[in-house]
């Protein structure tokens, strides 16, 4: 199972009923978060989440509304008594940036790490995740991001029985671990059909609509995408500063058809998305305009 939390909505500065956009994932005892503004750690503490299994934190670029909460959440987890190792992950400068805000949060007592991300796509397995990092189009580097919780193919005792594999490698066997014993060497695949559909979220926030977002979100079980703006004369303000408005986000959804579609990022002007969503689901029945804390329990598909 894969909870999924958004738990702002916002963009470019918070509001007293919209907190700046982030997204928390758990799955298996571990967390990972997607950006990290202003206010980030209120969101979650209001939700009722702890920061406590956050093992990764994921920056889609490094405007002040995506990262400006970092200081006070590491301050958090460390007064929390935190000593495993935390990982972040963002395109290439990540350590300079978060190394100056670190300035005010400089004694941690657990390590922090950084992936830096350089080319168009990149894919990395992180605790219970896979992540795929895609480039998209802002006015600075920025990337979007698909988590995969993969499954692997289901376990055949009857072909276990056959090639006289010990029981006790049953249960390692299914995990996807290699095993030599006895001089023999015995390989998941001996004993898996072959793989099952995972479970899919993709996030992209502050882009234009580019082909590769449709890509990564094509069938995804949810489809987080900026909805920025609703209102029909603000194409063109879109255009001009890199984002999306509502519409071509239900066109990337048309194309890409997730099972389900929560539009985020919302521009400090758009009081009430929900006044714009219907012409938007014109486009993509799917699409709804997300608040903050919505909440979803993704789970693999039910066996045939």
């Amino acid at each position: 199972m894969l909870d999924i939390c958004l738990l702002g909505t916002g963009g470019m500065m918070p509001l007293p009923y919209r907190w700046l956009t982030s997204m928390m994932a758990r799955c298996d005892g571990s967390g990972l978060l997607i950006d990290c503004g202003e206010g980030t750690q209120i969101a979650l503490r209001k939700k009722g989440w702890s920061p406590k299994p956050i093992d990764v934190i994921c920056f889609t670029h490094y405007h002040a509304d995506h990262i400006s909460g970092l200081p006070g959440l590491l301050l958090t987890m460390g007064n929390a008594e935190r000593t495993e190792p935390l990982l972040l992950v963002g395109p290439k400068g990540l350590e300079r940036v978060a190394g100056a805000l670190r300035v005010i949060a400089p004694e941690l007592p657990f390590p922090v790490h950084y992936l830096e991300l350089t080319e168009p796509r990149e894919q990395h397995k992180l605790g219970p995740f896979v992540l795929d990092a895609f480039r998209v189009n802002h006015n600075v580097v920025c990337y979007g991001y698909r988590l995969t919780i993969p499954r692997g193919g289901k376990f055949d005792p009857e072909r276990a029985k056959a090639q006289n594999i010990p029981l006790k490698l049953w249960n390692p066997l299914q995990k996807g671990q290699t095993i030599t014993e006895n001089g023999i060497t015995y390989t998941p695949d001996m004993v898996l059909g072959e793989k099952r559909r995972g479970i899919s979220v993709v996030y992209a926030t502050d882009t234009r609509p580019v082909p590769v977002i449709a890509e990564y979100a094509e069938g995804a079980d949810l489809f987080i995408c900026e909805g920025m703006y609703g209102e029909p004369d603000k194409l063109g303000k879109a255009r001009e500063n890199k984002h999306m408005t509502m519409y071509e986000a239900a066109e990337l959804g048309k194309k890409a058809q997730p099972r389900e579609m929560w539009l985020t990022h919302y521009s400090p002007s758009l009081n009430h998305p929900d006044e714009y969503i219907e012409e938007a689901r014109k486009i993509f029945p799917k699409v709804k305009a997300a608040r903050d804390g919505w909440t979803a329990e993704l789970q693999f598909d039910a066996e045939e």
